[in-house]
């Protein structure tokens, strides 16, 4: 699907059914089906047709607790392409009819020292699509209309969806990660944000060393054209200049660091981390090395890395799935049963 393909015409329901994390953790439970009414968009918000919504590991640490809740039975997904069917008052940005994207950044302050340094990623009141409000496991979803996102004319929803997290989050811990030019860039971890990224880097010139289990990730990564695809605690060929840590284990990042050439910055990609271990400063700090996080996104992450991905054609490796099974797309993803991203595909529900 591309363009303007899909729009959903004809009279607004007032019912619709959506996916609400249940508190169960750990098994294909933590969601479920459930009836709610339609939004209402407010004052400067759209209300979107759900298309279709990516399926992101946050959304995981939100159902399984491992982010503290912000909303009882959240509907959670942040990956979200629709169409517009409504407008609240003021919201002239978009038109209905229109498609947009919604990430994982719903809304800032705007007013405080990050926001005003146009840094509102750190903004500490800022909130979060599918953790403070409903996300896009839904047939519709409202949003504030200044954090959506046009997207490209000739790139399809279902390719689009991915970019709107994992692509951004992996661009802007690219960024993070100081790569130079031509430079050699360890990953760790091979999934969603990875695959995306790896796609940049290449297209940029770098050397790309890809560390993580499982044979098939391996097989994706080494499809994409990285150098050498090897386990997630083996030393990779070469010193490293930079590393992105994307899998949400804490213990990979002294292996990270110990990789890493004198001067290198090892970024760490995700939401959530398990407990780091004591780091040895000689062995993993010394020579200038750096260590860095990445929080959320700025819009204008997002707006970079759209532009970017087209003109690059970057493509997400997508393993579909019917609205109806959302909780097996969660429990797949927990699992590691597939590479790539998963998306969920609301346009027949």
């Amino acid at each position: 699907m591309t363009g303007d393909e899909g729009a959903h015409p004809g009279p607004r329901p007032t019912r619709m059914r959506a996916w609400e994390v249940t508190g169960t953790p750990g098994r294909r439970e933590r969601i479920r089906l459930c009836e709610r009414a339609v939004p209402s968009p407010g004052p400067g918000e759209v209300l979107l047709r759900v298309d279709v919504c990516g399926v992101c590991r946050t959304d995981l640490h939100v159902a399984d607790g491992d982010l503290p809740v912000h909303r009882s039975a959240v509907v959670p997904g942040h990956e979200v392409v629709g169409h517009v069917v409504e407008t609240g008052p003021g919201a002239a940005r978009f038109a209905v009819g229109e498609r947009v994207g919604l990430a994982w950044l719903r809304g800032t302050c705007g007013a405080c020292r990050w926001c005003r340094a146009g840094r509102e990623n750190l903004c500490p009141d800022a909130t979060f699509t599918g953790w403070d409000a409903d996300g896009g496991y839904a047939e519709f979803v409202v949003a504030p209309a200044a954090y959506a996102y046009a997207l490209p004319a000739g790139l399809p929803s279902e390719q689009a969806a991915p970019l709107l997290c994992a692509g951004i989050i992996g661009y802007r811990a690219l960024r993070r990660a100081a790569l130079p030019p031509g430079g050699r860039l360890g990953i760790y971890g091979f999934g969603a944000s990875a695959h995306l990224t790896a796609q940049i880097a290449l297209a940029q010139g770098a050397e790309v060393h890809v560390l993580t289990r499982g044979d098939a990730a391996r097989r994706l990564a080494l499809s994409l054209g990285v150098a050498s695809a090897a386990g997630p605690y083996d030393a990779p060929p070469v010193p490293l200049d930079s590393a992105i840590v994307f899998a949400p284990a804490g213990e990979l990042v002294p292996v990270a660091l110990a990789a890493l050439d004198r001067g290198g910055t090892v970024a760490l990609a995700g939401i959530h981390l398990s407990q780091v271990p004591p780091l040895d400063y000689q062995a993993h700090l010394f020579h200038e090395k750096r260590l860095t996080s990445v929080t959320a996104n700025t819009r204008s992450d997002g707006e970079e890395l759209l532009r970017l991905a087209s003109a690059l054609s970057v493509r997400a490796d997508v393993v579909g799935y019917p609205f109806e099974e959302a909780d097996r797309a969660l429990d797949d993803l927990f699992a590691g049963r597939f590479a790539g991203v998963a998306v969920i595909d609301a346009r027949d529900a």
